[in-house]
């Protein structure tokens, strides 16, 4: 019943989402997400605790803690308000810094990775990267809520993307594997260990383990790896940065290769949330040191 309450409520909201303008949806977006900061003391906590690390500064994080409230709440407004009609007004208004690196990598036939983070809104990036001839496969979190998940899934196809469920096992990588080897796209969120193997990272000062994923495959494929931010644009719109592409190390030792292309990978991450940090969408324990209670989920 829980389930079904929770997938009746998304329904709804999508309703009235997308009944509203663009600018509506998004402002109310904001406004309700930075309102839910002040109801969520221990999650507020805990994005200040992502902030320290991200810009070293000890005050003043509280009011850009809940700007990064205001941009979940954004993003989504924005997932709400999509729909298929709308998906050429959505990448009308986004631009792409470095594209012509992706072009260039997808000629060459070799399958390409795109790593993000948490940031902004992937869908109108899905709609971006299909627009410039990138069909992308997408590894999508896998959700109890079978509902809800179909529901998710149906949406993002509506943007331009397929979706493969993570943490289905062989199933996953065989599809992510065939898909690269194709000579085609794959995106994965890599900011967040959630399943399957992980190595430790130095991740903005501190240790913590990262997925594997995007470095692996790129290593067992040979497809090309390139980390991507996902940024919102102070108005309308969204703004994509394709970054130079990790290199893996020429070693024998796979698991040596996977090791050092993953941190370089998680330095690459960092240079994309430091841009923008206050639209990073990370409100869940990322360190050791942050798995304490925390009031509240997002």
């Amino acid at each position: 019943m829980k389930d079904l309450s929770l997938y009746i409520g998304f329904r709804v909201l999508s309703g009235l989402g997308g009944a509203l303008p663009e600018v509506i949806a998004r402002r109310l977006g904001q406004g309700l997400g930075w309102l839910f900061s002040f109801f969520a003391p221990g999650r507020m906590a805990l994005v200040e605790r992502h902030l320290q690390r991200v810009t070293g500064l000890e005050i003043g994080l509280k009011p850009r803690a809940r700007r990064m409230f205001a941009s979940y709440g954004r993003y989504w407004a924005e997932v709400f308000w999509m729909r298929t009609r709308r998906k050429e007004s959505v990448v009308t208004h986004t631009e792409i810094v470095n594209v012509e690196a992706l072009h260039q990598a997808r000629d060459a036939g070799r399958g390409l990775i795109v790593a993000l983070p948490h940031m902004g809104n992937w869908e109108a990036a899905g709609a971006r990267a299909e627009k410039e001839g990138i069909r992308v496969l997408a590894a999508a979190e896998a959700l109890d809520n079978t509902r809800l998940l179909q529901w998710f899934t149906r949406a993002r196809e509506s943007m331009g993307m397929d979706v493969v469920i993570a943490g289905t096992g062989l199933r996953t990588t065989g599809a992510l594997i065939k898909q690269l080897r194709s000579g085609g796209t794959v995106a994965l969120l890599a900011d967040r260990h959630i399943t399957g193997e992980g190595v430790e990272v130095d991740f903005f000062g501190e240790r913590t383990t990262m997925s594997t994923g995007p470095v692996a495959l790129a290593d067992r494929t040979g497809a090309i790896l390139f980390p991507v931010g996902c940024y919102f644009k102070s108005g309308r719109g969204h703004r994509f940065v394709v970054h130079s592409r990790i290199e893996i190390p020429d070693v024998e030792n796979r698991q040596q290769r996977i090791a050092v292309g993953t941190q370089l990978l998680a330095c690459a991450l960092e240079t994309i949330i430091r841009e923008a940090p206050e639209q990073w969408h990370l409100f869940q324990p990322n360190w050791p040191t942050d798995r304490v209670s925390v009031e509240g989920e997002v």
